[in-house]
């Protein structure tokens, strides 16, 4: 057992979705803020409120720019963020005179928030294709069985003859309509964060609704007032996280009920056992329904990270890393799991 089981070198190949987790790892994350340090500049200065000389050094600077890993650690301890010691550092790295228009009428909040749109746009292209993955597969398989037949089960009891159909649909169902709104939450959750100090711009004067607007359209964002103690639309795709796992984990639990009873289906690959060698577990089975009710748990905790204090809350923010990550990861993996589970229903119905 580890801290967690996402990025394990062992627990991950059950667990983790390794492309998934590439867009959390530290090197991702600073990517991201140095390419929202780099649009700034070129934002203000297409809108005139830097110089072009002052962003041609500062995106030469970043071109080149490595930063000091270790200082960035002591950095967090003292400051909570990164963004203060990597600010200073390209700072040093751009130097005079242009180096005090780096992070010109920025707050760290910007820095991160906006990096983390960036690596969820990735994060939700992945997702969206795993979700078509996993919908074609189980479209394959109502082709392949659907006619067949099925005692349908109600509380657990028998039920009245269905069809192999009825069932693989209410498995493909939700998730067609979880990609629908995948696609709906995206254009309300992909947007840049651009408030300043206190969210309201105020070293920008009346230019900064225009170097916002700029800023959004050099880094592929969409443009929205700041949302600083607004974080209603991460809740909301934490929610289709657990959604998502959730219908999966219905699928998981299905595929281990009928595997108990051992005449509805034949499944190929399933896990061994250390005393009863006879067994065939089914594991990825059993994965999506755990990580259904871990998403389930985890979203509790995203709501709670509604709750800012006025302007900006340290602690609610802080919530928020210790959780969209694993949600994110776990809601990739399951998707994984579905469609190789799928794949190995070598018989279903009768």
């Amino acid at each position: 057992m580890t801290v967690s089981p996402f990025d394990h070198p062992l627990l991950s190949a059950l667990l983790g979705d390794e492309e998934a987790v590439r867009h959390f790892s530290v090197e991702a994350e600073i990517k991201a803020m140095l390419a929202f340090e780099r649009a700034l500049a070129q934002a203000e200065a297409e809108t005139g409120f830097i110089t072009r000389d002052a962003a041609a050094a500062i995106v030469a600077a970043l071109a080149t720019f490595r930063p000091d890993t270790a200082l960035l650690r002591a950095g967090v301890a003292k400051d909570g963020v990164i963004v203060p010691e990597l600010v200073r550092q390209i700072r040093a790295a751009v130097g005079e005179p242009h180096g005090q228009k780096v992070h010109f009428g920025a707050t760290s909040q910007d820095v991160i928030d906006t990096g983390l749109m960036l690596r969820l746009k990735s994060v939700v292209e992945h997702l969206d294709l795993l979700l078509t993955e996993t919908v074609m597969r189980l479209a394959l398989l109502e082709e392949r069985f659907g006619g067949r037949a099925l005692t349908g089960m109600t509380r657990m009891q028998k039920a009245i003859p269905i069809k192999v159909a009825d069932r693989v649909t209410a498995w493909r169902a939700p998730l067609q309509r979880h990609q629908e709104r995948l696609s709906e939450q995206s254009r309300r959750l992909l947007v840049v964060q651009f408030g300043g100090a206190a969210g309201t711009l105020e070293k920008l004067d009346d230019k900064g609704p225009a170097v916002r607007a700029a800023l959004a359209a050099k880094l592929g964002l969409g443009d929205a007032p700041q949302w600083h103690s607004q974080r209603d639309a991460l809740a909301d795709f934490a929610g289709l996280m657990s959604l998502v796992t959730g219908s999966l984990g219905k699928f998981g639990q299905d595929m281990a009920l009928m595997a108990q009873g051992g005449t509805d289906i034949e499944l190929s690959g399933g896990g061994g056992s250390s005393a009863m060698p006879h067994k065939q577990n089914p594991v990825k089975a059993e994965a999506l329904v755990a990580l259904a009710r871990f998403n389930a748990t985890q979203l509790s905790g995203m709501h709670q990270a509604l709750v800012h204090e006025q302007e900006r809350s340290g602690a609610a923010w802080t919530l928020e890393w210790l959780l969209l990550p694993q949600m994110v990861v776990a809601t990739a993996a399951s998707l994984r799991l579905a469609a190789e589970l799928t794949g190995q229903i070598e018989s279903l119905g009768h």
